[in-house]
């Protein structure tokens, strides 16, 4: 009966056993069956948009870091493993990088997290396992398969967790309009005691751009770059876009609501107090502003305020050549200036120096007339500029040496480092003066001697247009180290020598004037009787004449003036002319103001500008100048110490973000502008790489621009509300730090984001630094103008936007009544300069 009761026991769990494992056996089969269709799903994983939104997260979570390190207060040399923290700072980042770019940012990821994301990092590699099919050691599928379920809910776009850490800090969200992925970071678990940010981490979708991209190269009459640009576009593109930006210490000189014009003067008495710039003031017709293609006789070379011929037709004389000057429209336009046919990407410097693209500046004229003097020839599809000019036809660099011969204390790139050059040419004379280490501010006028201002610029030499005529030059007093005219053909001794004598207000005492021209070397009577004249003028003016010095290989002379450094000389003239100006005349005031035949005084105190020489370069790009003492500074603090706050804060800044985290390739950077340049920090932070920066300081704004002359540097004024002096597509970078919000109250955003697409080449970026609600606004013009938004980041009202230029241009045409020229307008073609 034992047995019995045994054999009864044993043969119900025998029964049990077996239930056991016909219940195991299907379990089995199940979790095989989801196995394969999990399986089926995930293998594709490298063209599926499940990877996509894993790298976009994955990219996110080391932008995060990057961001994050970046707001520690630690300097750029400190190790990374010694500012890496955990934890994250929330902020708004946008992106734009190609596959390869996000695969970077995911070994960047996988080597940089720590312990902080081990968990994910055991994720991905199991994740990995999974599609490369081999599993191990066959533990772990049941992770494997929480794993493939956490990944289906993030492909389906659900935020569900059970006791996964993902989906506690990701939330994904597909927005298929737009083409853009945002992922939003949200702090759980361990810290969901803080606040979380409304601040967000935005990246932009490859996929959007590259049928962006597709589109705007289909456009009908829109060039294609050639496959040489296009490999220099993916480079850019391969660059990790990791934004370093500056914490709230080391920025405290970036928010524009922080700075006062204190005992800085400004070039507009109306913008002395900033107002506050709301967002409402941004009309939504500028939002959803409808671009045109400017319609005008001068086509893809139109110039707003040069080419105003309402008003040039009207003018009641051009005998001190007013139609060469600015004479800008009513209401500045809203349209975009068409591209020439053919256009494609600019050259490269220093292979722009010599050779340019033809279909990029089409004109020949200059060519059939000054061939003969080397200034510029058509070859092919290039035009070359072998480096000669009119007075040195054997080569600039001849020249130049020759001059520091005559008078070697001209001293080029040591006491002499900025200089302006006088009805320029092609500017071949700057352009071969960089390597001396000198800066040259070339202008001439936009007259018969065709675009010969836009050849300089296209060769990645810095020019401005600009005319002798009846305004100030845009420049402080006393800023140049020399001033060169190579028979600049203006006349220099007419009208009591007014123009000669405004040539004096911006030399610096004990500057030289150099004058190569044919009465210095000639014998004609002409020549002798402007001599003569020239001599008398010079003579009271107490301009030493130091040497007078013949180039026999050019056989051409050059006379070498210098302005005095004291007012003795001044003092003991036996007649009062040129007469010295009145104290209430400042010498300073620049913008659109009228000359007068007077002369200033020279400072003399050591504590004022223009007593002293600068030190020599390279040392006073670094030093603050001496006559900041008594001054108190733009940003609050005594002036020498907010100089270099300035300076380090722009070499942080351009160090650790912008040379790293915009994506830009800088080895294609030549033309930078500083729009809005205080003490020419951004500029002197550059100082390394194969750029100039055109520093702009704008008229309603604290008047710092002879501290950027003081330093090395070379800038100008100018009235945002109006167009730049520049041929369209001259500018590779255009910087914008706090401008468009400081101009709000003046100027429409839409026409001065107009101006930015002019004068900005196609493949040309534009850096916007500024108040949130103002990143947004023209962050929403870029993309009507079909830009490429590369990077944008905002946190505490604060923001920062990256967008490339696209070769877009609309289909509609918007005739330019004031840009047409009628017939009756020809005989204001007058011959000037050259």
């Amino acid at each position: 009966m034992a047995m019995a009761k045994y054999s009864r026991v044993d043969g119900r769990k025998s029964s049990s056993y077996c239930s056991t494992a016909v219940i195991v056996v299907f379990v089995a089969f199940c979790l095989v069956g989801i196995w394969m269709f999990m399986s089926s799903s995930v293998v594709p994983l490298e063209n599926s948009d499940l990877s996509s939104q894993e790298t976009r997260i994955e990219a996110k979570q080391t932008l995060q870091e990057g961001v994050s390190k970046q707001f520690d207060d630690t300097s750029g040399d400190i190790s990374e493993d010694a500012t890496r923290e955990g934890g994250t700072m929330p902020g708004k980042v946008s992106l734009n990088t190609d596959e390869e770019s996000r695969k970077s940012v995911e070994e960047n990821q996988e080597e940089n997290h720590g312990n902080d994301s081990s968990d994910e990092k055991t994720d991905s590699e199991n994740e990995q396992r999974t599609v490369d099919g081999d599993d191990g050691s066959g533990n772990g599928k049941d992770g494997e398969m929480d794993s493939r379920e956490g990944e289906s809910n993030l492909e389906s776009g659900q935020a569900e967790n059970e006791g996964g850490e993902m989906n506690n800090n990701v939330q994904a969200e597909s927005e298929e309009n737009s083409g853009e992925i945002r992922s939003e970071s949200a702090e759980g678990g361990k810290n969901s005691d803080e606040e979380v940010s409304e601040d967000k981490i935005k990246h932009v979708d490859k996929d959007y751009i590259s049928t962006v991209d597709n589109n705007e190269k289909n456009q009908d009459g829109n060039s294609e770059p050639s496959a040489i640009e296009n490999s220099a576009e993916s480079e850019e593109n391969n660059q990790t876009s990791n934004e370093i930006l500056p914490t709230a210490a080391q920025s405290e000189i970036l928010t524009e609501s922080t700075t006062q014009n204190g005992a800085w003067s400004t070039q507009a008495e109306e913008s002395q107090n900033e107002k506050k710039w709301q967002q409402a003031s941004i009309s939504n017709e500028e939002n959803d502003h409808q671009w045109k293609v400017c319609k005008s006789t001068a086509g893809p070379d139109y110039i707003p305020c040069l080419d105003n011929w309402q008003v040039i037709r009207k003018l009641p004389s051009t005998k001190h050549y007013e139609h060469r000057e600015r004479h800008c429209p009513s209401e500045p336009p809203t349209c975009l200036v068409p591209l020439p046919e053919g256009y494609k990407r600019s050259i490269k410097w220093p292979k722009s120096r010599d050779k340019i693209w033809y279909y990029n500046v089409p004109h020949t004229k200059l060519a059939e007339v000054k061939g003969h003097q080397n200034w510029v020839e058509v070859t092919g599809e290039y035009l070359t500029f072998p480096g000669g000019g009119t007075q040195f036809k054997n080569g600039a660099l001849h020249y130049i040496d020759f001059l520091q011969q005559s008078v070697p204390d001209i001293a080029w790139g040591k006491r002499s480092r900025v200089i302006l050059d006088v009805g320029c040419g092609v500017a071949s004379f700057g352009g071969y003066l960089f390597e001396r280490d000198v800066l040259a501010m070339s202008f001439a006028p936009k007259d018969e001697h065709e675009a010969q201002v836009q050849f300089a610029l296209e060769r990645g030499i810095p020019a401005i247009l600009n005319v002798m005529g009846t305004k100030r030059l845009p420049f402080p007093s006393s800023v140049f180290d020399v001033v060169h005219c190579a028979r600049c053909r203006v006349p220099w001794h007419v009208e009591g020598g007014k123009l000669l004598l405004e040539l004096n207000r911006v030399l610096r005492p004990g500057g030289y004037f150099i004058w190569s021209a044919t009465p210095v070397y000639q014998k004609l009577p002409e020549d002798v009787g402007i001599w003569q004249e020239m001599s008398r003028l010079t003579k009271s003016m107490c301009w030493d004449l130091v040497t007078v010095k013949k180039d026999r290989l050019n056989a051409v002379g050059a006379a070498i003036y210098q302005k005095p450094a004291s007012n003795d000389c001044y003092y003991k003239r036996s007649k009062n002319a040129p007469p010295l100006c009145e104290e209430s005349d400042d010498p300073n005031a620049a913008w659109n103001v009228s000359l007068q035949a007077c002369m200033h005084k020279v400072p003399e105190d050591s504590t004022e500008r223009g007593s002293l020489w600068p030190v020599q370069w390279p040392e006073r790009l670094e030093q603050p100048p001496y006559w900041l003492n008594s001054q108190i500074g733009v940003y609050g603090k005594a002036a020498q110490e907010d100089f270099t706050a300035d300076y380090n804060h722009w070499k942080t800044v351009i160090s650790e973000s912008y040379l790293k985290g915009m994506g830009i390739d800088w080895s294609s950077v030549r033309n930078v502008m500083d729009m809005k340049a205080v003490y020419g920090g951004f500029a002197a932070a550059l100082k390394d790489l194969k750029v100039w920066v055109m520093n702009v300081v704008p008229i309603d704004g604290a008047d710092t621009l002879p501290v950027i002359y003081e330093r090395g540097l070379f800038g100008i004024h100018h009235d945002w509300c109006e167009s730049f002096n520049t041929y369209p597509r001259t500018y590779d970078v255009l910087h914008a730090d706090h401008l468009f919000s400081s101009i709000q109250n003046r100027c429409k955003l839409v026409a001065v984001i107009a101006e930015v697409d002019r004068i900005l080449r196609p493949e040309g970026k534009l850096i916007v630094r500024d108040k949130a609600e103002t990143i947004s606004a023209v962050e929403s013009m870029a993309k009507s103008l079909q830009w490429e938004i590369r990077m944008i980041y905002s946190k505490d009202g604060e923001g920062l936007l990256c967008v490339r230029k696209k070769f877009w241009r609309p289909t509609v045409e918007e005739p330019i009544k004031s840009a047409i020229v009628e017939h009756d307008a020809k005989h204001y073609s007058c011959v000037f300069h050259n």
